[in-house]
């Protein structure tokens, strides 16, 4: 009973280890692991930013349907293309890593993506539209 108990606090705390990792120096591969995905989740969060102000921003509920719609596929795309780029690593202790880089690159590149349609959509002239 005693050893459960310690390993249900030792599985509580893991996800407080996380923030205690120097991602400049992460040697162990389950540190570059987490390292990989907490870029990811911090590109996925500037992405949802960009993707909020844009949408409120469209003042067309059209517009807005058609961008909802394309997110969507977009996110499908990129869950996909990530599966594919990193297949011939999938079981081994690199993958997780390759596939938050893969998600964190497409990711920074949507949110250009979606602050540059912004940047448009608040002036026109500027964008040959």
């Amino acid at each position: 009973m005693k050893l459960v108990l310690t390993l249900a606090s030792l599985a509580l705390a893991v996800p407080a280890l996380a923030g205690d990792i120097d991602c400049r120096n992460a040697m162990s591969q389950n540190a570059m692991n987490r390292c990989a995905e907490a870029e990811f989740q911090a590109a996925d969060a500037r992405l949802n930013a960009a993707y909020g102000t844009l949408m409120a921003a469209l003042n067309d509920a059209g517009f807005r349907a058609k961008l909802k719609a394309s997110q969507r596929a977009w996110i499908e795309f990129r869950d996909r293309e990530c599966t594919y780029e990193t297949a011939d690593n999938e079981g081994g202790s690199i993958h997780p890593m390759v596939y938050a880089g893969c998600l964190a690159r497409l990711t920074r590149q949507r949110t250009m993506e979606l602050q540059a349609k912004l940047a448009c959509w608040r002036n026109a002239e500027k964008c040959g539209m």
